[in-house]
């Protein structure tokens, strides 16, 4: 199935990465440099707390919302014309949020902002999915989140030094530009990759029956919701971490945001052997193998922190495993979920990212109503998600069926 393949892909997949990883970072950098500037924000346009986090709070929402509108359209109209509608709509977004005098004008605006930053992430992976299937696809798809992870390494850095700079509304005219930068790379040097002639009937009816079609596929959902698992316990890890290391730990912020780019590092770093651990041994067992070793390493730091240990450097090196097996089981289960699913990539990219976004939301909230400040409530959740990640992986995975399914892979 693959349309790129051989020598002569090598160089091409090498910029279509880049190319790819700058659309999907579009939003998280949106986001992660963001941060910083909540206090400001508040204070600049007399906002209270809650009103400037519903800021927050609406771009999340639509890029959850936002997936499966351009996912959908990504199958009926091609990859590019609906990510040169979703940028378009970023940067004018960006541009009103750099001018909003008032709280409600800046979240109204956010929401439309995250619609559009919604187009990079959903098509890129429908995209890698036209290219290459298998390990070849794993591999593509751990390079792109290579590029795709710099932003919570790098964001909060540079939206600090931004906002330092030019105050906060400097933020929304360097994303934006971003964007631009983004259109711009797309015009260079991203090919269509999904032909007129394998393009849906841009018909309601037809929208529905793909949508139905995959909420029926318990296969594609198990696959889904394994990565989902895993988000969900990252999830976790982002809402109550700043609470448990600065506040309970004692770290200052730039170690708090150097503690935060370990597990970035790790995941990337673990991402990169994907496709040459799928080439040797089959996805599936790299999934299998990696999602139960999570579990285990979860498993032993809930143990640790319910008999009464305390150790922030337990926390942290455990974490960092953790996230090194997640950084293969996110990008394999992504690739085995859209492997059956190339006549509708774009709209079971998009439901996949909808689904994880979700999912990570609801993990986030649950655990929040519990969250004291101290290591266990937040510890409790990412080792759930991690536990029934592994349910789900040998539930999916693990049987006769599903082995001679991927026997070829």
């Amino acid at each position: 199935m693959s349309e790129t393949t051989g020598s002569s892909s090598s160089s091409i997949s090498l910029r279509l990465v880049f190319i790819l990883g700058l659309l999907s970072a579009i939003g998280p950098f949106a986001i992660d440099m963001y941060l910083p500037a909540l206090p400001q924000i508040g204070a600049s346009l007399s906002a209270p707390v809650g009103a400037v986090q519903a800021s927050l709070t609406a771009f999340f929402l639509a890029l959850g919302v936002g997936q499966p509108l351009f996912g959908t359209l990504a199958d009926i109209w091609g990859r590019k014309k609906p990510l040169y509608l979703g940028l378009s709509i970023f940067v004018l977004a960006s541009v009103g949020c750099a001018l909003a005098q008032d709280i409600h004008t800046l979240v109204v605006l956010r929401f439309v902002q995250g619609m559009g930053a919604a187009a990079g992430m959903a098509i890129p992976r429908a995209v890698v999915r036209d290219l290459h299937t298998g390990h070849e696809a794993a591999r593509m798809m751990s390079l792109l989140m290579l590029v795709f992870s710099v932003s919570p390494i790098l964001a909060p850095l540079a939206g600090s030094g931004v906002i330092a700079v030019g105050g906060w509304r400097m933020v929304f005219w360097v994303v934006g530009v971003a964007a631009i930068l983004g259109l711009a790379a797309m015009v260079w040097g991203l090919p269509e990759t999904r032909p007129a002639d394998a393009r849906l009937d841009s018909s309601l009816g037809g929208v529905l029956q793909a949508y139905g079609f995959l909420l029926r596929d318990w296969h594609y959902l198990g696959l889904v919701f394994i990565g989902s698992c895993a988000m969900a316990g990252f999830f976790v890890y982002l809402a109550g971490s700043p609470f448990v290391l600065i506040n309970h730990y004692g770290l200052s912020t730039t170690q708090y945001s150097m503690a935060f780019a370990l597990n970035a590092i790790a995941f990337i770093g673990a991402a990169q052997f994907t496709g040459a651990l799928g080439k040797r041994f089959g996805l599936v067992p790299v999934v299998k193998v990696a999602a139960s070793a999570c579990g285990v390493v979860m498993t032993s730091l809930l143990a640790y922190y319910l008999l009464g240990g305390d150790q922030l450097l337990v926390l942290i090196v455990l974490y960092f495993i953790s996230s090194a097996l997640m950084g293969l089981v996110i990008p394999t289960t992504s690739v085995l979920a859209l492997e059956e699913h190339g006549e509708i990539a774009g709209t079971a990219s998009a439901l996949l990212g909808t689904l994880q976004m979700l999912t990570g939301a609801v993990a986030m909230q649950i655990v929040g109503v519990f969250s004291n400040g101290k290591p266990l409530p937040m510890v409790v959740g990412m080792a759930t998600g991690a536990l029934c990640g592994v349910l789900l992986t040998w539930i999916t995975l693990g049987g006769q069926k599903s082995a001679a399914r991927y026997a070829s892979s």
